[in-house]
């Protein structure tokens, strides 16, 4: 019922009533009082007039209610709209119980009986307060849950904001202490370092402010990275970069596949593990499949890592639980692997 206008109120609450859950038990409540009314009385009206008078019932009870009391059942006008319901239900009643028999000349009918009458104009009041008040609580329901799941989403984006602008504090740290030192022996590498890590910061800044971005944006980010880790010791690794045509501008969530590169570095060639780390962006049917390895084998995940946490978290986010993330290690090499689709993350989710 989200997002239907309060002018809708009949409507959305006609629509309420024929839901099976509320139509099922009207029905055999229905059918055991038409079936009453045909039973115990002998105008051949009888029938007709107790449908009549069901439908009357069902339509126009839940209707009264939820018009008179929008925000539930109170006193704040010192019973007023209380008095106006019972009227109304009063009104309905004795015009279709009694009135309309007399008009049509009709005999005595079950449910025309002084008693009987009272108890329909009984079950009118109840069963409008209940069916009523059911469907104000689906809505309120309804409502608090896509609240619920929007403030979730809100967490969530606000949560991603942060992983996206991580860039490990070490090598930022590192580099600037590299740089120091080459203003002092070579003015020249210090040069270039300054401008390669001011553009690879920018595009940091860029990716935080952006939902995505073409994946080759994501792989110069990458580039740059490396060539940063190579200008403070050119022996460390060798870098190979394998990208299949056409793929350069395949949305993807911004900053995504930096963490991979950094642990790529970190735990292989500045663990120790010297090299060659190559990537590689290949297609597959509808999928992209990333795959980054480098020297040094994988113990796994330690504990409090926050690299492939964060990107498996990203991935499940944008896309769905579309997209994978794997690790092997073997032969002293570890390999991660990462398969997107190719139609992008989903539309709508801040990635």
């Amino acid at each position: 019922m989200i997002g239907i206008p309060e002018g809708s109120i009949v409507r959305a609450t006609l629509r309420a009533l024929v839901a099976p859950k509320r139509l099922v038990p009207i029905l055999l409540v229905a059918a055991s009082l038409v079936f009453a009314q045909g039973r115990f009385s002998r105008d051949p009206l009888a029938v007709p007039l107790g449908i009549m008078l069901c439908l009357l019932f069902v339509a126009a009870a839940p209707v009264s209610y939820r018009v008179l009391f929008p925000e539930g059942l109170d006193f704040s006008h010192g019973g007023v709209r209380l008095v106006l319901y019972g009227a109304m239900g009063s009104g309905v009643v004795l015009s279709s119980g009694y009135v309309l028999p007399k008009l049509l000349h009709m005999g005595p009918t079950f449910l025309t009986q002084p008693v009987n009458l009272a108890v329909c104009g009984a079950l009118y009041l109840v069963g409008g307060w209940g069916l009523g008040r059911d469907i104000d609580f689906e809505e309120s329901l309804a409502k608090e849950r896509a609240r619920a799941t929007r403030l979730e989403l809100e967490a969530e984006q606000a949560q991603l904001l942060a992983l996206r602008s991580h860039l490990d504090p070490h090598f930022l740290f590192n580099t600037l202490n590299a740089i120091a030192e080459w203003c002092r022996t070579d003015g020249a590498v210090a040069e270039t370092a300054v401008l390669r890590l001011s553009a690879m910061l920018r595009s940091v800044l860029a990716g935080v402010r952006s939902a995505t971005w073409p994946m080759e944006r994501e792989l110069d980010l990458l580039r740059t990275l490396f060539e940063l880790h190579l200008l403070r010791d050119p022996e460390l690794f060798q870098l190979s970069f394998e990208v299949a045509p056409g793929l350069g501008e395949v949305p993807v969530p911004p900053l995504m596949l930096l963490p991979l590169a950094e642990n790529a570095v970190k735990h292989g060639p500045a663990a120790g593990h010297r090299g060659h780390i190559s990537l590689a962006l290949v297609v597959r049917e509808h999928e992209l499949v990333f795959t980054v390895e480098n020297p040094g084998a994988s113990k796994g995940p330690r504990p409090g890592s926050t690299g492939l946490p964060t990107v498996e978290r990203r991935l499940a986010l944008a896309y769905g639980g579309a997209a994978r993330l794997s690790l092997e290690s073997a032969e002293g090499r570890t390999r991660v692997t990462v398969t997107l689709p190719r139609s992008g993350p989903l539309l709508g989710v801040l990635t």
